[in-house]
């Protein structure tokens, strides 16, 4: 997908020494890569505003993002000193993801010295572009005796704000000096940033007065369209007002859209809520039970199923429901309930909603985990078996893959909390395939997930046999339904994602792709990732083997293929993630909530992340990477 970054800054620190007034602050962006990952790359710089600590650049940087892969900018802000060497006023990194994940897709980071960097992504719709020319007519002037305005204008765009709509400004003209009948210069604006493509979509001309201190002057406003533009040009004036008052005329000299096939015709938009197409829970799966280590036998009578399993029961599951197994619990815990495909009919809307459009809009992601706990991994306690812990500390190749894609699924889910199954081992002389790794339901992220794992291995297990992943499928894929439920319930949406890891091929692999295409119509995906040596030929089957009338739910990785690489590993794995997620919604006719910008003060303020990185100012006015621009990879890969 592509995105694009926009950027503000608040309370800079003045560099511009004593006696020579407020620094003229603008930012470079350059994407930052991991060690041996290719190059630094600068994308470009904002313009420069004089005379202000608080910047609001309307310059924006795109580029390409895929889930899986890291993505880093480097935010560099400089005080532009035109006889001599720019001076830096503080930086700092944002990580794509943590900013897709963000609630606004907005985030905000420290300066070392002072000030305050922010941060927001959002969808880069190119669908052409504006090629426009403005004049201004008796314009009303701000200015005191004897003295005129200096007019400029911006073009701001109408966004979803924390107290309903507000507008952004994503183009500033230069000004006119002394001027009340200014004639701009032409611009070339990408109406993916203008209007989001929509040329019918609201946008407001603002004429402002510039003053030297940035503290300029409102001239005058008026609302119009691109579309609106368009009919204005060469013909009737356009009335800018201030405080309701006519304060001058605006002509359009130049309004041509270049870029857009169909420019007569426009798709409206279809609002659809969860409503009748939403999933019937009329036929969702009982959740399947996952013993539970070390609980208390007969606390289900006294607590009830769910407490005394730790298992998610969702309150559309009636009380008799099977639960997560629990070594020590009430015995008879091992039904698994069917999946139905719903009967919703398919959605009629316009336009292809992204993954990103679901993300922005509060889409969460739920990360479900469940570990192969069969006799061919080995004796955990020898050196060289995939359950090996060892001694230093280091992760073993089952820590490494949770690490490396709960890495990047963290970053979608607010409140990172993950239930963590085992399936293929003894309790109590009975194979169980499904189990809780851990204490509790859900552990706190990743080091929970690490604790819970390393932890299990003292609750009596023993690793047996056969592979069977089936209850564990159900299991999650009843909690998946469950959670979207609730989440509709509050005006939300949720997409669960089931990491299966093992070390051999399923006992049943027929049985196994029946059993996900019997749930392929949830709100899940299902990765499996291939740990060790073993002959995983057979589990290509499973990721190809959907049948018709079900959907491609499944993908399998081999580890050993990306052990080198965290993030190879990252994008092998969560490479079908978005169309899955965007094909369940839109199948049910659900679509992307609006996506909100944060106020201000609601947004997370974090700590300057420190990154090696100069650059070159070229006489040009090019900007290149002089040194660093590498970040290295998590040391605990």
């Amino acid at each position: 997908m592509k995105l694009q970054l926009s950027l503000y800054a608040r309370k800079l620190p003045n560099v511009a020494g004593a006696f020579k007034g407020t620094s003229d602050p603008f930012a470079v962006v350059t994407k930052i890569v991991v060690e041996g990952g290719g190059q630094p790359k600068v994308l470009g710089k904002t313009e420069v505003i004089k005379n202000t600590l608080n910047p609001d650049w309307v310059k924006t940087f795109t580029f390409d993002y895929e889930l899986g892969t890291p993505v880093k900018c480097a935010v560099q802000i400089f005080d532009e000193v035109r006889k001599g060497d720019n001076k830096s006023m503080g930086s700092a990194v944002f990580e794509i993801g943590e900013l897709l994940g963000a609630k606004g897709n907005t985030k905000a980071k420290k300066m070392k010295k002072s000030g305050t960097i922010f941060a927001r992504v959002e969808k880069y719709r190119g669908q052409g572009t504006l090629r426009l020319g403005m004049k201004g007519v008796k314009l009303k002037n701000r200015e005191g005796f004897m003295k005129k305005s200096d007019p400029f204008f911006e073009l701001l765009r109408k966004v979803n704000g924390p107290s309903g709509t507000m507008w952004d400004a994503v183009y500033r003209s230069k000004h006119v000096p002394n001027n009340l009948s200014p004639v701009w210069g032409e611009a070339t604006i990408d109406l993916g940033v203008l209007c989001n493509g929509d040329q019918s979509q609201p946008i407001l001309v603002r004429v402002y007065d510039h003053e030297g201190d940035g503290k300029h002057d409102l001239m005058g406003e008026f609302e119009t369209s691109v579309d609106g533009l368009v009919r204005a040009k060469g013909g009737r004036a356009l009335i800018i007002k201030r405080k309701g008052k006519d304060s001058g005329q605006i002509f359009v000299t130049r309004a041509d859209v270049a870029g857009v096939e169909n420019l007569t015709e426009r798709a409206a938009a279809m609002s659809v809520s969860g409503g009748s197409n939403a999933p019937s829970t009329a036929n969702a799966p009982s959740a399947a039970a996952a013993f539970v280590p070390g609980a208390v036998a007969g606390a289900a009578a006294a607590t009830g199923a769910a407490a005394a399993t730790g298992a998610f029961v969702p309150s559309s599951v009636p009380p008799s429901a099977p639960t997560a197994f629990v070594p020590g619990a009430v015995a008879g815990a091992a039904a698994t309930g069917a999946y139905a495909h719903s009967s919703a009919p398919p959605p009629v809307a316009s336009g292809k909603p992204t993954f990103f459009d679901y993300v922005s809009g509060g889409c969460q992601l739920n990360l479900s985990i469940a570990i192969d706990f069969t006799g061919s991994n080995g004796d955990p306690r020898r050196p060289g078996t995939l359950h090996y812990m060892n001694p230093d500390g280091s992760l073993n190749d089952y820590e490494k893959a949770i690490t490396a894609v709960e890495g990047i699924l963290s970053k979608y889910d607010y409140d990172q909390k993950y239930p963590v199954y085992g399936f293929g081992a003894k309790y109590g002389g009975v194979v169980r395939h499904c189990f809780q790794v851990g204490p509790s339901s859900e552990v706190d992220g990743i080091n929970g997930i690490i604790q819970a794992y390393r932890g299990v291995f003292r609750t009596g297990l023993i690793m047996s046999g056969p592979t069977v992943f089936e209850e564990v499928i159900h299991t999650v894929a009843a909690r998946a339904h469950s959670a979207q439920e609730s989440a509709k319930q509050k005006g939300e949406q949720a997409y669960s994602i089931l990491l299966i890891l093992t070390d051999g091929a399923v006992t049943d692999v027929h049985r196994t792709a029946a059993t996900i295409n019997q749930v392929s119509n949830a709100p899940l995906s299902i990765v499996i990732i291939g740990v060790g040596n073993a002959d995983f030929s057979a589990m290509q089957f499973l990721d190809d083997a959907h049948q018709p009338g079900s959907h491609d739910i499944a993908q399998f990785v081999q580890f050993n293929r990306h052990s080198h690489n965290s993030q190879s590993l990252t994008a092998a794995t969560l490479d079908e993630i978005p169309d899955q997620l965007t094909g369940f919604f839109t199948r049910h006719g659900i679509m992307p909530l609006a996506a909100k910008r944060m106020a201000e003060e609601e947004i997370p303020v974090g700590v300057e992340e420190e990154v090696d990185l100069s650059l070159d100012f070229g006489s040009d006015g090019e900007i290149a990477v002089g040194s660093g621009g590498y970040y290295a990879p998590s040391a605990r890969w």
